[in-house]
C-alpha cells in the first residue's frame, strides 16, 4: 500500500466545455457584491455622460443581496439613483400590487424604498389589467425600452426548468413581452411564497426573450445546489427552446455568475481531471476514484489500471502507481468514516475513528434551524449520542411558525378556548392573544402576513412538538433551548438579514453549554434560506469564541437537511443505522404533527419529511455498499468544519 504523496503542481492549458463566460465565487455574498459593483459602474458612467442608466431588474431570492449592496453604496454616499430608469422582467397575473407575493411590493421593499430613485422611473408590469388591455400594455412596455435606446444592463435569475423571466420552456428566441402560462415546475417552486400550490397564479406577464437578448449587457445569477443541474444544461448543453436560458449562449456580452454550489455539476468542477491536470491530493483522489467506481457500477477494490486509463485518470496512475494501491488507500479512508460511536468510543483507539475517544462523556450541542431539523436530519445520531451517555442539548434557532398551516393554528386555538371555557379558567392576557389570532385567521386575506399573535400561537405549536421529540429521544426538557432568532420573525417567507442580536444569541448558548461537539445544518440547497442564515450565525459566533479555552476541545460537525446529502467523497463521519433505528427515527419525526399530511412548504417533493429522510439515509448506505463496504439499512453523514 502507498501513501498519497504531497500534491504536485502540474502545468497544462485548461480546456472548457462552457459555452458562456462564467465566473464562480465561493458564495452568493461575494458574487452579489461583484455584480452590484458592475451595476454601480454603469450608473456612474451614464451619469457622467449626462444620460440615464436603463436597468432591467429581476425578483426572487437570487438578486436580493445585489440590491442590498446597491442600497449600502447609496446610503454611504457612493451612488445615486436619480438618473436611473428601471424595467422589471415580470409580474404575476392576476395579483394586487400590495400583495405579499407581488413583484411591485418586492421591488419597493428590496430596493426602491431605500434609494433616491424617482417613482416615475420604476416600471413593472401591471398584474391587475383587464385581459383585453394586456396586448397593448405589453407593446407599450417594449416601446418605452426601445425609446430609451434599450437596456444597458439586464440582471437575470434562472428557474429549475431553465426559464428566464417567465419565459418558460418552449418560448422562442424572438418571443415578445406577453402573458405567459406558468410551467408546473415554476408554480411548485413559487408555492412556498404563496403558502400552497393552489394559491399560485397560473399566469404571468413577462418580458420576452428578444427584449432580454437585445440588452447591451446580461448577467445571469444562480446560487445553490438546486440550480446546479439546470446551470450545466444552460452552459454546456445545446441551445434549445426546452432550456430558454441556453439562448444566452448567443449573446455577445453575457456572463453567468455562480456560487460553488450552483456550479457543482459543471465538468470543470465535477470531473476537472477530464479537462486539465489537477493536483492529486487526498481529496481529489477520493473524489475521482469514487466517481469512477460509481460510474462503472463497480466496488472500489475491483477497479483496474485499464479502467483508470480509459476514464481520464491516467495521470493519477502515473503519479501514484498501480490501481490496486490507490484503491486500497481510498477504500480504507472510506471505511474509517464509518462509526457507531458519533461521540467517540471510550477506552478504544481513535486513530482510525472520526471522533476522539476522550472525554468519554461529552457535552453535545445540536443546532436545529427549525424545530424538526434535528430529528429529520440526524435523528439516528441524536439517539445514539443520548443512549451512549453524552449530555445532549438542542438549540432550536427559529420558531418555525410560518410552516404551520392556518387550519392547524385554528384547531389549536379552539382547543385552548374551549378548554378554558369548560373549566372556567381565567387567563385574560393569553385569552385575548388567542381570540385576536382566531379572529384574524378566520378573515385572513392572501395578501396579509400573520400578525404577532398568530405567529405566537404557531410558534407554541412547534415548540410543543420539539419538546415531545426530546422526551421521545430521552433528553430532559431543560436541555431543549428555544432561541427564537429575531431575523426569522417577519411573518413572511422573506426574512430579515442576519443581525447582531442573532449572532449574540448563538454565541451565548455556546458559551453557556461549553460543548465538546457542535452539530449544525450545513445545507447549501438554498443559500438565501433559513438553514444558511442560521449557519452563518453559527460561523460568526464560532469566530468570536474561538480564542476561549473551552473551544480548544470543541469539534463542529455539519449535517444536511431533508433535501440532499453530502457527496460521498465529502463525508468524514458516517453513522450507520439498523432497521429498528430507522423506525425509531421515523416515530421521532411523527412527533411533529403540524408538519405531516400536507406541509405548508412542501416544495416540488410530494413525500413527507420522514419519507425524504429515510430515502436519503438509505441512498447513502447503498452508495457505501456499491463501493464495496458493509451493507447497512441507512447512514447519516457528516462533514467536519474547521473554524
Amino acid at each position: 500500500m502507498i501513501e498519497i504523496a504531497e500534491p504536485m503542481e502540474l502545468e497544462k492549458e485548461s480546456v472548457s466545455l462552457e459555452r458562456v463566460p462564467t465566473s464562480i465565487f465561493k458564495d452568493a455574498t461575494e458574487a452579489s457584491k461583484a455584480v452590484a459593483q458592475e451595476i454601480a459602474g454603469i450608473i456612474r458612467r451614464k451619469n457622467a455622460a449626462g444620460k440615464p442608466a436603463v436597468l432591467g431588474l429581476a425578483t426572487g431570492s437570487t438578486p436580493k443581496k445585489v440590491y442590498a449592496e446597491l442600497i449600502r453604496m447609496y446610503q454611504e454616499g457612493d451612488l445615486s439613483f436619480e438618473n436611473v430608469i428601471t424595467f422589471n422582467l415580470d409580474e404575476y397575473y392576476h395579483i394586487e400590487p400590495d400583495a405579499v407575493q407581488s413583484y411591485h411590493r418586492f421591488m419597493k421593499e428590496q430596493l426602491f424604498d431605500h434609494v433616491n430613485i424617482l417613482p416615475e422611473n420604476c416600471h413593472i408590469p401591471t398584474g391587475t389589467l383587464p385581459l383585453e388591455k394586456l396586448s397593448a400594455f405589453c407593446q407599450h412596455y417594449e416601446a418605452m425600452i426601445e425609446e430609451l435606446g434599450g437596456l444597458d444592463f439586464q440582471i437575470l435569475g434562472i428557474g429549475r426548468n431553465g426559464h428566464i423571466g417567465f419565459n418558460e420552456p418552449g418560448s422562442l428566441i424572438n418571443s415578445r413581452t406577453r402573458l405567459m402560462t406558468l410551467d408546473i415546475t415554476t408554480r411548485i417552486d413559487a408555492s412556498g411564497d404563496f403558502g400552497s400550490l393552489a394559491k399560485v397564479p397560473r399566469r404571468a406577464i413577462t418580458m420576452g426573450v428578444k427584449a432580454i437578448m437585445d440588452a447591451k449587457r446580461v448577467v445571469l445569477l444562480a446560487f445553490g445546489e438546486h440550480k446546479a443541474e439546470i446551470i450545466k444544461k444552460a452552459i454546456e448543453g445545446s441551445v434549445t427552446e426546452a432550456v430558454p436560458a441556453s439562448y444566452l449562449q448567443g449573446h455577445v456580452n453575457v456572463k453567468f455568475v455562480l456560487d460553488e454550489a450552483s456550479a457543482a455539476e459543471l465538468t470543470s468542477r465535477k470531473t476537472p481531471w477530464l479537462l486539465e491536470d489537477v493536483v492529486w491530493d487526498k481529496v481529489m483522489t477520493k473524489k475521482a476514484v469514487t466517481h469512477l467506481a460509481l460510474s462503472l457500477n463497480k466496488p472500489i477494490l475491483k477497479l483496474t489500471n485499464r479502467e483508470y486509463n480509459e476514464n481520464g485518470l491516467s495521470d493519477l496512475l502515473a503519479n501514484y502507481g498501480q490501481a490496486y494501491d490507490i484503491n486500497i488507500q481510498v477504500f480504507q479512508g472510506l471505511q474509517h468514516t464509518i462509526t457507531g460511536w458519533p461521540g467517540g468510543k471510550s477506552f478504544a483507539s481513535d486513530v482510525n475513528r472520526p471522533e476522539r475517544a476522550v472525554p468519554a462523556q461529552k457535552r453535545v450541542l445540536i443546532f436545529s434551524p427549525h424545530p424538526d431539523d434535528d430529528i429529520i436530519s440526524m435523528g439516528g445520531t441524536f439517539q445514539r449520542l443520548v443512549d451512549q451517555g453524552h449530555e445532549v442539548h438542542v438549540a432550536y434557532q427559529t420558531s418555525g411558525n410560518i410552516a404551520v398551516a392556518d387550519d392547524e393554528a385554528l384547531r389549536f386555538i379552539d382547543f385552548l378556548v374551549d378548554f378554558n371555557e369548560k373549566f372556567n379558567l381565567e387567563n385574560d392576557k393569553y385569552g385575548k392573544v388567542f381570540e385576536e389570532a382566531r379572529t384574524f385567521l378566520k378573515d385572513k386575506k392572501n395578501s396579509e402576513i400573520d400578525i404577532p399573535s398568530v405567529r405566537y400561537v404557531k410558534g407554541l405549536i412547534r415548540q410543543g412538538e420539539a419538546k415531545a421529540t426530546c422526551r421521545f429521544v430521552g433528553i430532559p426538557t431543560e436541555n431543549a433551548h428555544f432561541l427564537n432568532m429575531p431575523f426569522y420573525e417577519t411573518g413572511a417567507v422573506q426574512k430579515n438579514p442576519i443581525g447582531e442580536a442573532d449572532v449574540q444569541i448563538v454565541a451565548d448558548i455556546i458559551a453557556e453549554i461549553k460543548p465538546h461537539q457542535i452539530y449544525a445544518a450545513g445545507d447549501l440547497a438554498d443559500p438565501h434560506g433559513t438553514h444558511k442564515v442560521c449557519l452563518d450565525a453559527i460561523f460568526e459566533a464560532l469566530a468570536r469564541l474561538k480564542k476561549e479555552e473551552y473551544m480548544n476541545d470543541c469539534w463542529v460537525w455539519l449535517y444536511r437537511g431533508a433535501w440532499a446529502e453530502w457527496n460521498i467523497h465529502e463525508i468524514e463521519m458516517a453513522v450507520p443505522m439498523s432497521p429498528t433505528q430507522v423506525l425509531q427515527k421515523r416515530y421521532g419525526i411523527f412527533k411533529h404533527q403540524s408538519q405531516k399530511d400536507g406541509v405548508v412548504f412542501q416544495g416540488s417533493d410530494s413525500r413527507e419529511f420522514w419519507q425524504r429522510a429515510e430515502d436519503r439515509n438509505q441512498a447513502t448506505a447503498e452508495l457505501y455498499n456499491k463501493l464495496g463496504l458493509a451493507e447497512y439499512a441507512a447512514i447519516e453523514a457528516f462533514v467536519r468544519y474547521h473554524y
